[in-house]
């Protein structure tokens, strides 16, 4: 990998506050030298949430959290549709750091599908992550966030992707990086559930559904020390190595400003499923728009964001509003607002 005078900027940076904040020796492993790794072709498959050749995405609006993980899925056709009945299941939460919610995953949604994932006969579920660099090890960050305890309350077995091994996947369609080294857990597990939270990013402009696969690579090919002119192009091409089985994102928090590490809160109280990771980003980014506090999401047409076009390039997803299918439901019926948020989500999709 030839980095730019840029990337070589970042990666003296960050070995440097590695060594203040006493983290040098993981920092150094996960980016300095070159892993041992196996090989493996991407992993693809068909979305089974489509209905009338439409991408299904649910989005439900409560309080309690279970049930808005059940319902949301649910909307979209159930775990049925993707099979986890003797599975091995991974769960794929963002734990960017130890900092709560909406900075990572509120742990109550990680326990409610860890949960739902055990009533429907999963075989293991496991919780896996790595955080960022600065950030590691993971599993303080799992424990200081409450994920870790929530995970093994279920019965969830807790990774740490740094600790175990990788696997190079050749991205021949990449423009700006041409192979990925992935966990070997994306591919050890027989269904993949990812579990963004949905937030603001000062770099990447928004972390959804595609930003949240980062964690699962790495430390030596986070976008930054690839090529930071183009982070949110690297974004998509690294899902190229991929595809969840289901994607559920965390919105009962959402960070509407600033990001990833901090920012300006709002109490949205929302969960969203989908098959497609373009489908679920573009429903997120419409909300972030609606809030209309961060600048680089207000002014522009959500599918012109730049994570967006070339993931519909690449070929990831659903190309436009019309081939998204926005079912809904508001578990807080006193709640009147919610019609006005989902006409507002629907106009800033092209619905």
């Amino acid at each position: 990998m030839i980095f730019s005078r840029r990337s070589i900027f970042y990666l003296v940076s960050v070995i440097v506050a590695s060594f203040f904040l006493f983290r040098w020796r993981a920092t150094l492993k996960n980016l300095i030298f070159r892993p041992e790794v196996q090989e493996s072709s991407p992993l693809k498959y068909p979305n089974p949430f489509v209905q009338d050749h439409r991408t299904l995405v649910g989005l439900v609006h409560g309080d309690n959290i279970e049930q808005m993980v059940r319902e949301a899925i649910g909307l979209i056709g159930g775990l049925e549709r993707i099979g986890v009945k003797g599975k091995t299941v991974l769960v794929k939460p963002n734990v960017v750091s130890g900092e709560p919610p909406p900075a990572t995953t509120n742990p109550q949604v990680v326990r409610a599908i860890v949960k739902l994932l055990r009533e429907a006969g999963a075989k293991k579920v496991y919780v896996g992550d790595m955080s960022a660099l600065l950030s590691l090890p993971t599993k303080k960050n799992m424990e200081r966030t409450g994920i870790l305890q929530a995970a093994q309350a279920e019965g969830a077995e807790v990774l740490s992707f740094e600790d175990h091994g990788w696997v190079r996947v050749n991205l021949p369609q990449g423009k700006y990086i041409q192979e990925a080294y992935v966990s070997e857990w994306i591919f050890n597990a027989d269904r993949i559930i990812n579990l963004p939270v949905m937030k603001t990013h000062r770099s990447a402009t928004y972390t959804i559904a595609l930003k949240n696969f980062i964690g699962a690579t790495h430390g030596r090919q986070r976008p930054y020390l690839v090529d930071p002119s183009h982070w949110e192009e690297i974004i998509a091409e690294f899902n190229l190595a991929y595809q969840p089985h289901l994607n559920l994102v965390d919105g009962t928090k959402v960070m509407v400003s600033g990001g990833p590490w901090s920012g300006e809160e709002e109490k949205a109280g929302l969960i969203l499923a989908s098959g497609d990771r373009i489908a679920v980003d573009i429903i997120g980014l419409s909300l972030l728009k609606h809030y209309g506090k961060a600048k680089e999401i207000a002014r522009k047409d959500v599918w012109e964001q730049r994570q967006i076009k070339r993931a519909v390039e690449l070929g990831l997803g659903v190309k436009d509003g019309s081939s998204i299918a926005l079912k809904t439901k508001n578990l807080k019926t006193s709640d009147g607002d919610f019609s006005t948020l989902v006409s507002s989500i629907r106009r800033h999709a092209s619905l």
